[in-house]
Formats: structure tokens, C-alpha cells, sequence
């Protein structure tokens, strides 16, 4: 099938965007591939369509986030595409499930977690199946100098050697030009590799950063002369719930958003938000991946984020739909000295590290040796309060502890309740069960479709509702079944685990060496400064600024962004009709065949309407000709 009708087919458009087509003619042809796209540009139709393209065979994708894993496998089957999961969450049962549909080619797409493939037997495994795509997701992970470094990463690389020949596709929304180069070198990308690179110039989006000592009332003030749906980031979760009070009691629809809500809360919220309900939700950081809501007119920030790699995707989460959006960031005079006061919380002293790591291994009752490859629960609020401990000071240890290889704290790995019924529909006939589970049976039979298959993720609150039973009857119940065989259920669990990648060592032999420390302070400082630059820094167009830092170039000032509003206004003001005329002549001889009116009003974007009227002049006088929309000097003009 042409990968037009695929799209078609399972999509629903008819048009590949920007690049997109680029990607899958080069993956298709075997070359090992980086793209290098926007937030909001597309990413997985670039894999998924050839994925589909391939006669047979699977697509492997390695993606760091479980919850953006978890809406891609349920995305793509809700559009009749077989996938499957792999990650340190599942049960036994769900991954020797998942194992018999992948050996028995009754899947297309693996999506699987980085650290799975530290695992020498997974990997052989995983070189027995029909491998025909390996894909990266959000691959400045694979690189030390990207922003969200991860040490699982590096062994993708293994991946490689058990399928040589497989192509690779490599994908990231922000990347520097030294991270895109390490990217392909990490990955051993071969002498024919291909990059492609969307700009980074989103047109419809203006940027703007506003002083504020006062950002509660500001963010009413903004949101209450903009239209439309928006996103407040904040970096504390205190802060989602007081903003989103303040809005309610203000007069503008608002909730609030971050990790350490229950599975249901977010899920709700975030439907809440998506289909209108709510206008506006105040969250962290923990929001927004795998959301695809085009229609978000206004990204406010009410705290920084570290680098300017995290506010770009942030804030292009506005205007999807091409239309005209805003991202504002606020700055206080304050917001410069947090920023840097963040990067020394987040290096600790080394003495500090090495004493956090024995403590750690002492809460898991690992002895020394002990550990290898073992994932174990990790309450981190138990542990810092038994050791009177700064949780971000210990969240900041590990992190360093993960780089160095030693251990990887997983926080992610919320998992909602799962069923999947192991009898045949005629034996439910016969069911001799109690009231309360028939009732819960039969409520999941009509609510929720492929139990007989797979396991399917189920709510316990909407069961509740629908048979008039309290949850803790349906749990009961649940539960009865689960005992008779009639089904197998998965409890939800939200618990964070740790994963030991090599044996306990004594704290004293823990090597925390310069590329750990030292050299991930100076990228993380320098990140900072360019975060601070940006926003403190009014002495020429953000967005230029911003597009230089990610390795890209322009001939022009957006014209939207508040310091090139500023100077339009001066501007405009000081320059006279008779001076915009002589501008625009000399900069169209630099043009003998010709150029448009929206290139030359872009060149003059301060003044975009006086250079209009010039040209205007110019042709009336005789000195310019337009031909087709085309306009150059006359003859009359350059003799």
C-alpha cells in the first residue's frame, strides 16, 4: 500500500506535512536517519506510516516517558494497529502476554523502555524477531550535552549490533548542533545517514516576556485580554492549585495539573480541559507530552525553566492549528538569582552524593555485591523522612548517581487498573458468582471491548457509577474473579522503583568523576545563562536569539516578539516617508529579478508599513514594475 493510503487510511489526512514525507522515503531506503522537528510537528506519523508501509516485520520505538508510551500503544490500537508495550511497570503475566504476540507476529510496533535494554537476555530476545525500524524517541536523551541526558540511553547502541542491517530513526523536537552530532555518533549512525531539519520558526506564535512583581494578578490580567484555550507553567505543585483558585475566583474557568494527582484525577482534568470544559489548566512540567490539542491560544510561564530547550517545547505547545498564538514569560527581578541558586541545589557536594547512595542501598537491604540488573520499590517520601533528607537534594544526588551509571530512580511508573478475562465467553454463561461480581462483570463486558484478548485498562470510580456499587465492593469484586480465574486483574499502583544496574559498591569507591560533575555543571550553568539571556537581554529580536541558540539563522527579525513590537513602535515613529523610499530602492537592486512585497515588508519588520507604502510609490512613479506579484526596479529607475 502507498504511503499516501496509509495515512489516509489509518490517519484520516491527506497530506503529509513539512518533512514528514522526507523521513519515510529515507527510512523506507535503509539509511539511518535524524529528524529534528518541532514540537507539534508530527514525529510519529514519521515512524508509524512506514512502520506500516513494511510488508512485515516490527518497529521497535524506545521512549523514555511510560504515560507517553502507554497513549501511543492505545492510540494506535483505538486506529485497528496491533502494538505492544515492554516497561518495568507491567506484570509478569501482561509481559509474557505481550511476548507471545510479538513471537507470533500478531504486532507491529514494540514500544519499550531504555532501561529494558540493559538486559543481555531481553536483547537476545529481542534479536529473534523480524526487527525491520529501530526508533529513538526524544533522542537527545542518548546525548551528554542534551538536556535530558540519560545513561539507559547509551545502551540503544546493543540494540544496534543484534539488528546491524535495521535502519535507525532518530527524532527530537530540540537539539543544538552539538547534540545532533553527538546524537548520530552515539547511535553509530553508517556513512549514508540522513538529517532533516523543520525550522524552528514557529510564525503564528508571538513571544513575549513581560516584568512582573506581581504574577497571580498579571497571568488574570493576560488571560483576561486573550481569548481562547491556555496552559500557566508553573514549577511547584503548590502553585498549580493557589493560581487556579485565584483564576476560579477571578471569573476564568481554571484547574490544576501535576504529577502527584491520582491516575483518574488527571485523566479527568485533562479531558476536562481538552474538550472545553475547562479553559484554562495551571500545571508543571509533568503536562503536556503526547497532548494534541491545536487549539491552545496562550502558553503562559509563570516560573523559568531551566534551558531554553524545555521553554521552546513548553511554550510551541500554542497554535498547532497554524493560527495565531501567544507564549508569555514573566520575569521578576528574582527569577535570574532562582535560577542560578537551582544549579547549586541541583550538584550537591560529592560527600553528600556518596552518603545519599549508602543510605539508598540500606533502605533496599542491599548488602555489598548485591543488586545487579534488580528493580526494587522506592517510596522516596519514607526514605527522606526516615534519614531527614531534602527531597530535592536527594532527587539531585540521584540524578548524578543515574548519570554515573550506579542507579536509575524511576518516577514515572503510575500504572491504572488492568483486566484481561481467561475463560471462554460460554463458560461466563454458567458463572456461579456472587451478586455484587456478576454485576461488575457484566459492567466491564458492556464498558470495555478486547478483554478476551489483551488487557485493557479499566476505572474502578466509572464501574462504580454505572452498577450503583461503592468502590471498594467493585475492588471486592474485582477481586473474587480475579481468585476464580474467570479473569486476571491488575490493582492501579503508583509506586517508584529503583533499578540497580551494577552491584552495591562501598560509598568510598563510587568514582563521581569530572564528565559526571564538573562537565555536567558547565552545560547545565551554560543553559541557564542563555534561559537568562533571553529573557533579561532586550537588545535584539527573542526569537532570533533563540533560533541562534538551536543552531539556526535568520536574515530577519520575527516582528512579533515584544522587543521587535518596541522598536516598531520607535521606530516608526522616527523614520520619514522620503527616508523608508530610499531603503527600499536600495534593497531592491540587490534584486534585478525581482522580489515579493511579503519579503521585502519582512526585511523592513519594524517598519513593514511604511516599506508597503514605499513600494507602493515606487511603482506609481514609475521606478518599480510588478509583473505576477513579482517587483523589481524599472529601467527607468536603475538608468
Amino acid at each position: 500500500m502507498q504511503i499516501e493510503a496509509i495515512l489516509k487510511k489509518y490517519w484520516g489526512y491527506d497530506s503529509f506535512r513539512t518533512l514528514q514525507r522526507d523521513i519515510i522515503e529515507s527510512v523506507m531506503s535503509g539509511h539511518d536517519t535524524l529528524g529534528l522537528m518541532p514540537t507539534g510537528g508530527g514525529k510519529s506519523i514519521t515512524f508509524q506510516v512506514p512502520g506500516m508501509a513494511f510488508d512485515s516485520g516490527l518497529t521497535i520505538v524506545v521512549t523514555p516517558l511510560i504515560s507517553l508510551m502507554k497513549d501511543q500503544v492505545d492510540n494506535l490500537k483505538r486506529r485497528g494497529i496491533s502494538a505492544v508495550m515492554l516497561n518495568s511497570g507491567m506484570t509478569i503475566r501482561e509481559t509474557r502476554i505481550a511476548w507471545e504476540r510479538l513471537c507470533n507476529g500478531r504486532a507491529r510496533f514494540l514500544y519499550v523502555s531504555p532501561e529494558k535494554l540493559r538486559n543481555s537476555n531481553f536483547l537476545h530476545e529481542l534479536s529473534l524477531l523480524p526487527v525491520r525500524l529501530i526508533v529513538v524517541d526524544e533522542a537527545h536523551c542518548i546525548s551528554q550535552w542534551g538536556y535530558d541526558f540519560r545513561p539507559s540511553y547509551l545502551k540503544i547502541a546493543e540494540l544496534r549490533k543484534v539488528h546491524p542491517n535495521v535502519p535507525v530513526l532518530a527524532l527530537t523536537a530540540t537539539a543544538t548542533p552539538e547534540v545532533a552530532e553527538d546524537i548520530m555518533t552515539q547511535l553509530a549512525f553508517r556513512k549514508d545517514s540522513k538529517k532533516f531539519k523543520m525550522s524552528f520558526v514557529r510564525d503564528n506564535i508571538s513571544y513575549l516576556v513581560r516584568e512582573s512583581e506581581n504574577k497571580y494578578h498579571d497571568i488574570f490580567h493576560i488571560l483576561s485580554r486573550t481569548e481562547g484555550s491556555g496552559i500557566v507553567y508553573v514549577r511547584s505543585r503548590r502553585k498549580t492549585r493557589e493560581i487556579a483558585e485565584y483564576l476560579n475566583a477571578s471569573g476564568i474557568s481554571a484547574d490544576y495539573y501535576h504529577a502527584g494527582l491520582s491516575y483518574e484525577t488527571k485523566v479527568e482534568r485533562q479531558n476536562a480541559w481538552q474538550t472545553g470544559g475547562v479553559r484554562v489548566i495551571v500545571a508543571t512540567n509533568a503536562f503536556g507530552m503526547g497532548i494534541d490539542k491545536p487549539d491552545v491560544r496562550i502558553v503562559v510561564h509563570s516560573d523559568f525553566p531551566p534551558s531554553l530547550e524545555e521553554y521552546y517545547q513548553e511554550a510551541g505547545r500554542a497554535g498547532r492549528d497554524g493560527k495565531k498564538s501567544f507564549a508569555v514569560l514573566l520575569a521578576s527581578k528574582n527569577d535570574k538569582t532562582s535560577l542560578r541558586r537551582k544549579l547549586k541545589l541541583s550538584f550537591p557536594e560529592r560527600d553528600f552524593i556518596k552518603m545519599t547512595y549508602e543510605r539508598a542501598c540500606n533502605f533496599m537491604h542491599l548488602a555489598i555485591g548485591e543488586g545487579y540488573e534488580r528493580l526494587i520499590e522506592f517510596d522516596i517520601d519514607l526514605f527522606c523522612d526516615t534519614f531527614h533528607l531534602l527531597r530535592q537534594q536527594v532527587l539531585a544526588s540521584f540524578h548524578l548517581l543515574s548519570q554515573a551509571g550506579y542507579l536509575d530512580y524511576i518516577e514515572e511508573t503510575e500504572n491504572n487498573s488492568r483486566v484481561m478475562i481467561t475463560v471462554d465467553r460460554e463458560e461466563l454463561y454458567h458463572l456461579d458468582a456472587s451478586h455484587e461480581a456478576d454485576r461488575t462483570l457484566q459492567c466491564i463486558l458492556r464498558q470495555y471491548p478486547g478483554l478476551f484478548s489483551d488487557f485493557v485498562q479499566i476505572n474502578e470510580g466509572k464501574i462504580s457509577r454505572e452498577t450503583g456499587l461503592d468502590q471498594e465492593t467493585v475492588y471486592n469484586a474485582l477481586l473474587e474473579l480475579n481468585r476464580r480465574k474467570i479473569l486476571v486483574y491488575v490493582p492501579r499502583r503508583r509506586t517508584p522503583f529503583m533499578f540497580i544496574p551494577t552491584s552495591r559498591e562501598e560509598s568510598h569507591y563510587l568514582i563521581l568523576g569530572k564528565r559526571i560533575y564538573e562537565d555536567r555543571f558547565n552545560v547545565m550553568s551554560k543553559r541557564i545563562e542563555a534561559m537568562i539571556d533571553y529573557a533579561y537581554n532586550d537588545s535584539g529580536c527573542r526569537v532570533n536569539r533563540m533560533l541562534s541558540y538551536f543552531g539556526e539563522e535568520s536574515a530577519c527579525n520575527c516582528g512579533k516578539c515584544d522587543v521587535c513590537r518596541s522598536s516598531k513602535k520607535s521606530s516608526s515613529a522616527n523614520v520619514s516617508k522620503e527616508e523608508m523610499i530610499r531603503k527600499v530602492w536600495k534593497y531592491m537592486q540587490m534584486f534585478p529579478s525581482g522580489i515579493t512585497q511579503a519579503i521585502l515588508e519582512r526585511h523592513f519588520t519594524p517598519d513593514d508599513r511604511l516599506a508597503g507604502d514605499a513600494l507602493r510609490f515606487l511603482v506609481n512613479e514609475g521606478f518599480a514594475v510588478e509583473d505576477h506579484a513579482i517587483y523589481r526596479l524599472s529601467e527607468y529607475s536603475t538608468n
